[in-house]
């Protein structure tokens, strides 16, 4: 005897120190993971950071450019819109007219020629003629910006084809002394000129340029892009505050090709937003090259950890899945897989203190086979073992929640503890599985079963042998009543109702 108990002293001592080299073994390995994994992130967030300067200068650069075009333009706008409302610029002639409007105007290549609407959308002067064509721009986008909206300023329309050339045209109302609609300035920047500022940068093969209009309207970008250029893209998540922040950055996948990208913007308060995004695999390439050489290194050292204690686990493993098969075999009952007659007496137990703690009823269903001693003494214990088989499939195909318990109580006898239902629902589920004992042989003569069913909410003066009681007596009167029948046990009278 007392060998035996120091034998299993040391047998726990071995248990304790097995676990305690795994746990220093699986400390050791999380510290190296740690620090490796500590070291990327702050690799990668100083890859990330150096993009998003870089992005940030780009996106300055573009915005400082094409905002000190659009400002030198709308100059030579404000200019002429100014000179058409003096008196005395009706009373001279075409040539001395052009002189005043348009000879400080700004002149481009990439600049359209101004010209000049009256208050119906027609022409009335062009910087580019002494006698301009007939036309009519009453129905364009900017002109009814500006006959709608006084305060508008400075507008600047979606892309459109104008005069040949795809561009966007700047526009400012022309205000009389009374305050009244006098017509439109209108004036465009051709594609051209962003195509050449574009070009003159070196741009990856993915790397994506966008100027927005303050209401979410594209106006250009890079790759060029006729199918997304002139659409309205403010419903797009983060576009709001790409138009309402200074500048910033975040990362998502790109609404034309779905790629995740880094966008950082440049929102100077101008009519236009400039935003720059890249791709992060192409931002993190060389940082991915570096996970892959620190992760094989630390990986090597790892191995050498894992190695001194794999043999040890794997032995632990073995012992565990041991233990758990003893213990399955130690509770279930061989022939049917259910629980067996002690795991039932555990359960039962378990949940009638937690059901008098929660004060929730506890149900439970007692079943016999009906003529099984005939049958079997009839047909033999094989045939009587295939009943008793499916007798137990039928039960645990209704029988699906986590919680209950169906069990072989002994012999031809079945038990179904069902925690938290009441008399009514455990009812409903016996005849779940009556009917399904009586319909699974095509012989109906083969087996039926009869069940009892009773169902509590535990009290002091009460013990879950009370319910087992009172299932079996509800059994016996099922029995009684001609078989293949549920009966309840009304309680606390134990009156049966079939």
């Amino acid at each position: 005897m007392l060998f035996g108990r120091r034998k299993d002293l040391a047998k726990q001592r071995w248990r304790l120190s097995a676990k305690l080299l795994i746990a220093s073994s699986v400390a050791t390995v999380i510290g190296f993971s740690a620090i490796c994994a500590s070291v990327m992130l702050d690799m990668r967030r100083g890859e990330e950071e150096l993009a998003r300067q870089t992005l940030e200068n780009l996106a300055s650069g573009i915005d400082a450019d094409i905002n000190r075009n659009i400002e030198l333009y709308d100059l030579s706008l404000r200019a002429v819109a100014s000179n058409l409302v003096m008196p005395e610029i009706k009373d001279v002639s075409r040539e001395i007219r052009h002189l005043i409007l348009f000879d400080h105007a700004a002149t481009a290549k990439h600049f359209g020629a101004i010209q000049v609407f009256d208050a119906q959308g027609k022409l009335t002067i062009d910087a580019s003629s002494l006698d301009p064509a007939p036309d009519n721009r009453s129905d364009e986008e900017y002109f009814k910006a500006h006959l709608n909206r006084p305060d508008v300023g400075l507008f600047i329309s979606r892309p459109m084809l104008h005069r040949g050339a795809y561009s966007i045209v700047l526009s400012r109302r022309i205000t009389g002394n009374d305050a009244s609609f006098q017509g439109v300035v209108a004036g465009s920047i051709r594609f051209s000129y962003f195509h050449d500022l574009f070009g003159r940068l070196h741009l990856g093969a993915d790397d994506l340029i966008t100027v927005f209009r303050r209401d979410g309207t594209v106006i250009m970008r890079t790759p060029f892009d006729l199918d997304v250029i002139g659409h309205n893209l403010s419903h797009v998540p983060g576009l709001h505050q790409v138009l309402t922040e200074p500048s910033g950055s975040y990362s998502r996948p790109s609404v034309a090709d779905g790629l995740m990208r880094l966008f950082v913007w440049r929102n100077s308060g101008s009519a236009l937003v400039v935003q720059v995004g890249k791709r992060l695999d192409t931002i993190l390439n060389l940082w991915h090259r570096q996970v892959i050489r620190i992760g094989a290194i630390m990986t090597a050292l790892i191995l050498f950890v894992v190695a001194t204690t794999l043999f040890l686990a794997r032995e632990i493993g073995r012992r565990a899945q041991a233990e758990e098969r003893l213990e399955e075999l130690a509770t279930t009952d061989a022939l049917t897989g259910l629980r067996n007659r002690r795991k039932f007496d555990a359960e039962i137990d378990l949940e009638w203190r937690r059901a008098a703690r929660n004060g929730t009823p506890v149900a439970l269903l007692m079943l016999d086979a009906d003529h099984f001693k005939s049958y079997n003494d009839t047909y033999g214990h094989q045939a009587g073992d295939q009943v008793l088989v499916g007798i137990a499939i039928c039960i645990s195909d209704a029988v699906r929640r986590a919680g209950d318990c169906p069990a072989r109580f002994g012999g031809e006898e079945f038990a179904v503890l069902l925690p938290g239902l009441s008399n009514v629902e455990a009812f409903r589920l016996a005849e779940t599985i009556r009917l399904k004992v009586e319909h699974w042989s095509e012989d109906p003569s083969v087996t039926t079963v009869s069940i009892g069913i009773a169902s509590m909410i535990p009290a002091e003066s009460l013990d879950w042998s009370d319910l087992i009681e009172a299932a079996d007596r509800a059994l016996y009167a099922a029995k009684a009543n001609g078989r293949n029948q549920s009966v309840l046990a009304s309680l606390p009278q134990l009156a049966l109702v079939a």
